[in-house]
């Protein structure tokens, strides 16, 4: 039965009176009552309009007991969307630990603190403080790159692309690149090997075929022209069956005798033997460089889990001809990465502690029964707040690392199934998870998870601050 027009609009509140509501005490005291006072306004007038078009869920909306809470709660989330940050902190429940578009690796508490201070004023970024000269940059980190590499020299650029395009211009521009073309790879953002190769000003010279690559092809392509033999771990990808790559030792001992470097983009790169913490292996930078590498490439904020940097490592004499190029002070990295990088390469030099200490080390290790555990407290609360709406229970899942690290492997690991409550057809069904994950996701701290067979999968791995999480369910709007 419609409800009279006019009797709906005196169930709307005065702007005195939906100010003076409990609930928006505290948006009043953090954003100052004339901001309030104009969310609240501008949400009114939208009732009116609403009741005037004849909208039932506004309708639905002024007849209700708690029309004034509801109308508080709508405010705060208005507040909270116009003043929140470009960016902002999310809940990721996706179940992929290092997550590309979610940032990637989170930063232990000390990087945090080194980069407050380092933005909080003047710092010794190039200046020496014994002889009052301009310094360099890359000594704040080179000899922690050193000790942990065994490298003779290191710099850092702003990302692992601009480090591969960096090298490859500073050492073999105008000249043949050699690599298998089993390692073409192409990574997020559509980050293409050969691009990056043309880009350089290097001409890609491709040996072997997709899944075999022999010595005898690497020597067979070298020539007058040739700058240099590279190799580029396939991280992101696996090749499986009737295959063949050649041994990076043999590798090694070819570009020596020509007296060309053999470069090797690692990409995610890790500075430990993941095994010890009983992850599956990945190829070390010590271990490349020790097998005789020239130079190895690698991410800062992958599996190392420090900040956005693309870190570069080896041969003195290479280094110094890459860090002298022009290129490099276009892709030089800002005195806040130094600080955080520098604070995450000193945990480190105590491996023993790492896993506890390195967040992203800490969420690939959790064990599952602590997740079961996390699991179970969660599992009540997200029923109480979906009675009615969405059934919820626990499933187990697989956890993915991320960012092209050891894409075959994956993380036993428990998520909450959150699956609708009531018989619908699959076009509605699939509407509605839409709908909820879309709540999930516009909450004060959005929870992101994800949708696979036809249920919210909200992983709960990197869960690590469940007080915070539940408290802000009570604001999810069915």
């Amino acid at each position: 039965m419609a409800t009279d027009v006019n009797y709906l609009r005196s169930r709307l509140p005065s702007i005195d009176k939906l100010l003076n509501n409990a609930a928006l005490r505290d948006s009043i005291d953090i954003h100052g009552h004339n901001f309030v006072r104009d969310a609240a306004r501008d949400l009114l007038a939208e009732l009116r309009t609403a009741v005037a078009e004849g909208d039932e869920s506004t309708a639905a909306l002024l007849l209700a007991d708690n029309l004034l809470d509801e109308l508080s709660l709508r405010i705060r989330r208005r507040l909270s969307a116009r003043t929140s940050t470009a960016l902002r902190p999310v809940f990721n429940l996706t179940g992929t630990v290092i997550h590309t578009n979610l940032g990637r690796s989170t930063l232990p508490q000390e990087a945090i603190n080194a980069v407050l201070t380092a933005a909080s004023g003047p710092v010794d970024l190039e200046f020496d403080l014994d002889t009052a000269r301009r310094g360099d940059r890359d000594i704040h980190l080179e000899h922690l790159l050193c000790d942990l590499t065994g490298a003779e020299a290191a710099t850092v650029v702003n990302n692992n692309a601009a480090a591969v395009l960096l090298v490859l211009q500073a050492l073999a521009s105008g000249k043949e690149v050699i690599l298998s073309r089993g390692e073409l790879v192409e990574v997020g953002g559509s980050f293409r090997i050969p691009e990056v190769m043309q880009s350089a000003g290097c001409v890609l010279r491709e040996v072997g075929t997709s899944n075999r690559t022999h010595l005898k092809d690497y020597a067979n392509a070298i020539n007058a022209q040739t700058g240099l033999l590279m190799r580029v771990h396939a991280s992101n990808y696996v090749i499986q069956g009737f295959t063949a790559s050649v041994a990076s030792r043999e590798l090694v001992a070819l570009a020596h005798a020509h007296n060309l470097p053999l470069v090797n983009d690692l990409g995610s790169g890790t500075l430990v033997d993941m095994s010890r913490y009983g992850l599956p292996k990945e190829p070390t930078v010590g271990e490349s460089l020790a097998g005789g590498a020239d130079i190895v490439t690698f991410s800062g904020d992958k599996l190392l889990g420090g900040p956005q940097a693309g870190i570069i490592v080896g041969s003195r004499v290479l280094i110094d001809k890459i860090r002298s190029h022009p290129l490099k002070r276009a892709l030089r990295v800002d005195k806040l990465t130094i600080a955080a990088l520098t604070e995450v390469l000193r945990l480190y030099q105590d491996p023993r502690r790492l896993a506890q200490r390195l967040p992203v080390l800490r969420d690939l290790v959790r064990p599952l029964a602590e997740i079961q555990a996390c699991a179970q407290r969660m599992l009540p609360i997200f029923s109480r707040y979906l009675s009615g709406v969405a059934r919820v229970t626990l499933r187990p899942c697989r956890s993915q690392i991320g960012s092209g690290a050891l894409p075959m492997e994956s993380l036993e690991s428990v998520a909450l199934c959150i699956e609708s409550g009531i018989e619908q057809s699959m076009t509605e069904s699939d509407a509605a998870l839409q709908a909820l994950a879309l709540a999930l996701r516009r909450l004060p701290v959005p929870i992101v998870g994800r949708i696979s067979d036809g249920a919210i999968l909200l992983d709960l791995r990197c869960l690590r601050d469940e007080k915070l999480l539940t408290s802000q369910l009570a604001e999810l709007a069915l």
